[in-house]
């Protein structure tokens, strides 16, 4: 027989362990509940966020730390619950409202994606003409896209690559500017480290300038490199670039220049009368134009016009040879004219022939019937 003492001290043991279990057991639970409510109560907090997010390509951690860094205040916990509810989708992201409980935002990130619009930034347009295109197509504000266009561009054009962009249905004004700027400033950087192994962004935009005039005197990709060399051939002998297309800015994108607007322009776009490039691009440009600012074709022209068929040019070293050009293309052109007008005349006349026989047949047929009328009665 075990002795009573050996058997309560026994007992006292046991009750004590049991009651160590137990104590552990309520602790592991309580434990648990102040997570799920700690869990329950963060994830009712309250996100106030953009309407549409942009979520860039990678891992769950880096989502979360890009999305902290924009003011979302993420942190492990959400990686973790991130991790439960899926992947965040990249992109972006359209969250349908600007409030909501951290719950639906962190699983709207994982779910939705926001509708897309396609807009063409085309390589020769400004800024004016493009923010109204935006502002029809996105239905968005065209005075706050101007506004914030002038608040947040370093130039008063240039500042937006030209290209097809495709933007989200409920981007704001703000927003939608800021990644426009952002997503060129990246793309100018990029080039300028891979031929000058540097970003200056005041040397990088005399470039931008340049090739804003390129852009809007020729659409031809050939002939860039070689109006290129005509504006630092110009710049060299110190003379007036004198070029239509600086005059093309702003409002006056689609305006034909008059010796009227050169007479009465006293802005710097006016090369009539200002030596030297204006301060600001002209209009948007694409990779074509800047290389060929950059990279200019070794010539000795200093003159260019229009060829006939409107689409080329013809470049000239001397004033003289650009006069001869200039009285060839008006010949040329005049011939064109005085032969469409004669072919004009000839198709009225022929017209007015066919008319006149359609009578004189219509006439002999109203005869025939009356004469054909009159032996029936007979």
């Amino acid at each position: 027989m075990i002795p009573l003492n050996k058997y309560i001290k026994k007992l006292t043991i046991k009750r004590i362990n049991d009651i160590n279990i137990k104590n552990i057991v309520l602790n592991i639970i309580e434990l648990f509940l102040v997570v799920i409510i700690s869990i329950l109560f963060y994830l009712n907090l309250t996100v106030e966020s953009k309407q549409v997010v942009y979520i860039p390509k990678g891992s769950t951690s880096y989502i979360v730390t890009y999305l902290d860094e924009k003011g979302y205040d993420l942190n492990t916990v959400d990686k973790v619950i991130l991790k439960f509810i899926g992947y965040p989708q990249s992109g972006w992201i359209d969250l349908k409202s600007i409030k909501m409980k951290k719950a639906d935002f962190l699983y709207k990130i994982t779910t939705s994606k926001a509708a897309l619009k396609s807009i063409t930034l085309i390589p020769g347009e400004t800024y004016y003409f493009f923010i109204d295109d935006v502002s029809k197509k996105l239905k968005i504000s065209k005075k706050l896209l101007l506004k914030f266009y002038l608040e947040y561009g370093y130039k008063k054009d240039g500042n937006i690559i030209a290209q097809t962009y495709l933007l989200p249905i409920g981007m704001d004004e703000e927003e939608l500017i800021l990644y426009l700027m952002d997503y060129t400033n990246e793309q100018y950087k990029k080039y300028s480290t891979k031929i000058f192994g540097l970003y200056n962004k005041k040397n990088w935009f005399r470039y931008i300038v340049i090739a804003s005039i390129i852009q809007k005197e020729t659409a031809s990709i050939e002939e860039m490199t070689t109006i290129s060399s005509v504006i630092y051939n110009r710049i060299k002998k110190n003379m007036k670039l004198q070029m239509d297309g600086t005059l093309n800015y702003g409002k006056f994108s689609h305006t034909k220049v008059t010796p009227k607007q050169i007479r009465n322009d006293f802005s710097d776009y006016n090369t009539y009368k200002t030596k030297g490039i204006p301060k600001n691009p002209i209009c948007a440009v694409d990779f074509n134009s800047i290389k060929a600012s950059i990279f200019p074709k070794n010539t000795q022209y200093l003159y260019f016009m229009k060829a006939p068929d409107g689409k080329k040019h013809i470049f000239t070293k001397s004033y003289k040879n650009h006069k001869e050009a200039i009285r060839k293309v008006k010949k040329y052109n005049n011939n064109k004219k005085h032969k469409k007008k004669k072919k004009q005349k000839a198709q009225r006349k022929s017209l007015k022939q066919i008319e006149t026989k359609k009578n004189i047949l219509k006439n002999k047929s109203k005869k025939r019937n009356l004469k054909d009328l009159w032996k029936t009665i007979k």
